[in-house]
């Protein structure tokens, strides 16, 4: 397997097996176990130490989206607060987002119906704040297709970042040049400062 054979299998896969319980179901051990074991194998050669989890949904549900994400532990090591760089699954396209985005569990708890506004507005103030990753990491929103508080907090957490079809990912040199350029986001983003100095913000 490669990192970008794993992201198309969750692309791919993913609408025709939310049709059977997750319990026991390739798919599920692919984003669980498979896809983070490419994904530090990735970033092995990149940077580091980092944790690495993939979330096909809990219990008995699959999630609306799907997600394999990358944790600095000095910052957090869980999606639901800080900051993080995470590969979101949209519910309707063949497409995959690697989002550089901030924890939104902690936004909902704290802002209520208003935290995607929040989320939205401190994420403006990021994309300020990593204004020379412009260029690199030009996709500045992103669509996720479902209805819900996490992925429309999702949609609303996301910083900047790029997105992929189908077809790019076979091209293993770009996927793993594109994420060292998001590791460079997120290490920049911690050294000016993180969440600190926004108006308001969710740790």
């Amino acid at each position: 397997m490669s990192l970008g054979y794993a992201l198309r299998r969750i692309v791919e896969e993913y609408p025709l097996a939310r049709l059977d319980p997750p319990a026991g179901h390739p798919l599920a051990a692919v984003i669980r176990r498979g896809a983070p074991d490419e994904l530090r194998r990735a970033l092995a050669d990149i940077d580091g130490p980092f944790v690495v989890k993939g979330s096909p949904g809990r219990g008995t549900r699959w999630a609306a989206v799907p997600w394999l994400a990358a944790f600095d532990p000095a910052v957090t090591t869980s999606a639901t607060q800080g900051y993080y760089l995470v590969y979101l699954f949209p519910a309707d396209r063949e497409v995959v987002h690697l989002s550089l985005a901030q924890g939104t569990v902690a936004a909902i708890r704290e802002h209520g119906p208003r935290a995607v506004e929040h989320l939205r507005a401190s994420g403006d103030a990021l994309r300020e704040r990593l204004a020379d990753f412009a260029a690199r990491l030009p996709v500045r929103a992103i669509r996720l297709g479902s209805a819900g508080a996490l992925p429309e907090g999702y949609e609303g957490a996301h910083i900047l970042g790029l997105s992929y079809g189908l077809g790019d990912l076979g091209d293993e040199a770009r996927l793993v040049s594109d994420l060292a350029a998001g590791v460079a986001a997120y290490r920049a983003l911690k050294a000016r400062g993180g969440l600190d100095g926004l108006p308001t913000r969710n740790r």
